[in-house]
């Protein structure tokens, strides 16, 4: 008992503090309990403990907000992207359907329409941007071995009996004969028109177009590269004809010429 009284005596004394204030003013004694003093700084440390873990999770919040913040930004952007390649897929899908849709369209109509078409295909169109070999992109010889049944001009249709005028030759072959590119190009149309049947378009730059027509079948796509002396599919007789040919067209800057001048002969291949 007297070392518990001896310890409450230690603990309640009172301890002195001394303030001295700048200038003249007396200083102040302030008595306060050891007891109280001791939890006033307990208080201190525990408050002090506390406030920087305040300030540890506050940073450390900061920082995961931040990150949150990146994360978002990323993936806005990536949002951003998907839907606007979506958006170009989806205009790209529609060119190409319209690029596709000539069923009932005459070769210079399909022509007309591949013009504008053709601007807007980044494969055909930056063919034509880099190609400036006048010689590469000039139409030469017959695209089948043959003999021309139909020149370029007016004639009596062979199907209707009527005046007509015809925009290309007719080149006699044989059923399923190989149709070979008459000069450098990229593919802009390789499908199915009513009158012409299976039908390839090639854009050789320079100005010159290409047409073959009536065949058995097609051998490539659209956006393909070309080499002259490549087949581009098999002779047939698709379409409106009368038997096994090619209707062999040449385009020159938008309007159709006998292609006969650019084959070098005088009527057969």
């Amino acid at each position: 008992m007297k070392i518990i009284r001896m310890w409450f005596k230690k603990v309640f004394t009172s301890v002195t503090i001394m303030v001295i204030p700048h200038g003249n003013h007396r200083p102040v004694n302030l008595k306060i309990p050891a007891a109280i003093l001791i939890t006033m700084i307990l208080l201190a440390i525990v408050g002090g403990g506390y406030v920087s873990h305040l300030a540890i999770s506050g940073l450390k919040y900061k920082a995961q907000h931040y990150a949150m913040a990146e994360k978002l930004n990323y993936y806005s952007g990536q949002f951003y992207q998907w839907a606007s390649t979506m958006v170009a897929l989806k205009k790209v899908e529609g060119e190409f359907r319209d690029l596709f849709s000539f069923k009932s369209k005459e070769i210079p109509d399909l022509i007309k329409e591949l013009k504008k078409t053709i601007e807007t295909v980044d494969e055909i169109k930056d063919y034509l941007r880099i190609q400036k070999d006048i010689y590469v992109a000039t139409p030469r010889g017959f695209p089948v071995s043959g003999r021309i049944t139909s020149h370029f001009g007016k004639r009596i249709d062979p199907i209707t009996g009527e005046k007509t005028f015809h925009s290309g030759i007719d080149i006699s072959s044989n059923l399923g004969s190989p149709i070979h590119a008459t000069a450098d190009g990229v593919v802009s149309h390789a499908g199915w028109t009513q009158k012409s049947g299976f039908v390839v378009v090639l854009e050789h730059g320079c100005g010159f177009t290409t047409v073959y027509a009536h065949n058995k079948t097609n051998a490539v796509k659209v956006g393909q590269k070309i080499k002259r002396g490549d087949i581009i599919g098999y002779v047939g007789s698709t379409g409106k004809s009368t038997g096994p040919h090619v209707h062999y067209e040449v385009w020159e800057n938008g309007r159709s010429v006998d292609a006969q001048k650019y084959t070098g002969t005088t009527g057969r291949a």
